[in-house]
């Protein structure tokens, strides 16, 4: 029997704190700007949705969906992109900022009516039980984007960061086997690279 492709291969990364973690941080405030309002666009994000950032880092695609109106929770592991977050986003009324996880969001059940992951899958620790907290955050119809970089299959190191086609294909499985629907995986071009986007809906119609 084949074995399942991993797309949480680096679910064993240590996390990002002290100055190499910090350096990380100013270097995604930095550079992500434009994969934020292009995760935005992708998700149709309007001033009705109420979304949650997994993953959210130094809060770039959370400050992008609060600037189109929505009400967002940024959530992340690191106190140290939480703290930069905040420093960033001074006083925004829409964004507020949680310590937590894909696999225990900080927000009741169906409060949000997007959900995404912007290349921090990867890392999660556990996908089946991110992907049944995920559909419990979700409300009906809500909607789910991941993106992650498009990687080769040898890629090691840094490069290794993101997903192959198999484990872009993998994870759209996974998405379908844990009860969402409208499924799709979509490669797009993004500067000199691509990103794979997988898109989904909670059913309206289905149990939590």
């Amino acid at each position: 029997m084949t074995e399942p492709t991993v797309v949480n291969h680096h679910a064993d990364h240590e996390g990002f704190s002290g100055p190499i973690g910090l350096v990380a941080a100013v270097g995604m405030l930095l550079t992500g700007r434009g994969n934020a309002r292009f995760a935005a666009e992708l998700a149709s994000v309007s001033a009705t949705d109420r979304l949650v950032d997994i993953g959210c880092g130094p809060g770039n695609a959370a400050r992008a969906a609060a600037d189109r109106g929505a009400r967002v929770v940024g959530v992340d592991p690191s106190p140290l992109m939480l703290r930069l977050a905040r420093r960033a986003t001074r006083d925004h009324p829409n964004v507020s900022w949680s310590q937590g996880t894909a696999e225990a969001l900080p927000v009741p059940d169906g409060w949000a009516t997007v959900v995404w992951s912007l290349k921090t899958v990867h890392h999660w620790k556990d996908v089946t039980a991110g992907l049944a907290e995920l559909r419990r955050a979700l409300a009906p119809a809500g909607r789910l984007l991941v993106l992650e970089r498009r990687v080769r299959p040898a890629a090691t190191g840094l490069a290794s960061h993101g997903w192959t086609e198999q484990q872009a294909e993998s994870f759209a499985s996974r998405c379908r086997a844990a009860g969402f629907g409208d499924v799709r995986r979509d490669e797009h071009r993004r500067g000199r690279g691509s990103v794979w986007a997988v898109q989904a809906v909670r059913p309206e119609h289905a149990a939590q």
